[in-house]
């Protein structure tokens, strides 16, 4: 009888157990490019269990020079995205209602990196050089300072060769362009890790020149933050994911182990994603509210540089109820 009765106790247990597991809420973020220290945030919280501690399943989807994380969101792949202010508000100029309801990233990454014997030393040079820009919605800023600089791009005769660049750094090493888009965890050290020394570089940082825009931030559609269950899932996730990103950045060797593991294409190289993290650590120092928690300063100040192109401006207009603080308020609350 007391064999039976344990056989009873096991299999309640276990479908306790089961139970417990199914109840978890799928949740779905897209990327805005591939596994990398970037993202390192939400592949801890997941590794660590951390949005398991919020009942989530949550699947990260990388990105790619072909995914568009706009697109992805409006066809239903994802519940929220990870992406860029100005790529998100010329997208919702377009019709899709994008809002910030988290800001990860609070100073800008991107930078133009040149060659020093191109005879660029200051950014009053850049007329009559080649520049390579990464396009794909990373254009934007860099569109706004030629502006800002009064450099026309455009026409028979324009002031600077705009040079189309991939995802990579060739076109410098190359001499197919004087300077490149470079972010300083990323394509800046792959021009140092081809053999360029940092002393022949020369790098203007956009956050130092007045152009800088928000990046990384956590994007959904406003039409679904009405609904309360889809609300709650979403703090609960950007609770995870900001626990995620602190145990990231307080363990960065850790971090970037797990960063390896979870990259799907076994590419991801550990020194490389720990020299990343610990760059980006100094991108997401958070304010004083906590981390996640959007500046409205820092979003004006970012509008105004998406308005300022006089020639083609990324957006038309200043947007309203493009951010909220709603989720971080309520992910504050959910944090342990």
């Amino acid at each position: 009888m007391k064999y039976k009765l344990l056989l009873i106790f096991a299999a309640l247990a276990m479908t306790s157990v089961a139970s417990f597991a199914s109840a978890k809420d799928a949740f779905t973020v897209q990327l805005k490019w591939v596994a990398q220290s970037q993202f390192a945030g939400y592949f801890v919280a997941k590794a660590k269990g951390f949005y398991d501690e919020q009942g989530l399943d949550v699947a990260i989807k990388p990105g790619g020079p072909d995914v568009s994380p706009e697109q992805v969101i409006a066809g239903g792949g994802a519940d929220v995205i990870v992406d860029w202010l100005p790529s998100a508000l010329a997208a919702r100029e377009k019709g899709l209602d994008l809002v910030n309801v988290a800001q990860i990233f609070t100073r800008a990454g991107n930078n133009i990196t040149c060659l020093r014997d191109s005879g660029i030393a200051s950014p009053a040079d850049f007329k009559g050089k080649r520049i390579g820009i990464i396009f794909g919605g990373n254009e934007f800023p860099f569109l706004a300072w030629a502006s800002k600089l009064g450099l026309k791009l455009t026409g028979s005769t324009p002031d600077i060769t705009v040079i189309k660049q991939g995802f990579n750094v060739d076109p410098i090493l190359n001499k197919q362009a004087d300077c490149i888009s470079t972010q300083i965890y990323n394509e800046y050290y792959q021009i140092l890790d081809a053999g360029v020394p940092a002393d022949k570089l020369i790098t203007f940082f956009f956050a130092d020149n007045g152009v800088a825009t928000l990046e990384d931030g956590l994007y959904a559609l406003n039409s679904k933050l009405g609904d309360a269950a889809f609300a709650d899932r979403l703090a609960r996730f950007v609770a995870g994911s900001i626990k995620g990103w602190q145990y990231a950045v307080d363990h960065i060797d850790e971090a970037a182990k797990i960063i390896v593991d979870a990259d799907p294409a076994g590419v991801a190289d550990l020194a490389v994603q720990k020299r990343q993290l610990g760059e980006i650590k100094k991108l997401i120092a958070p304010p004083a509210e906590g981390m996640g928690w959007l500046d409205p300063v820092a979003f004006d100040q970012s509008v105004a540089v998406l308005l300022s192109g006089t020639v083609d401006p990324v957006i038309s207009k200043a947007p309203t109820n493009a951010w909220t603080h709603d989720i971080f308020d309520k992910a504050k609350k959910l944090a342990k």
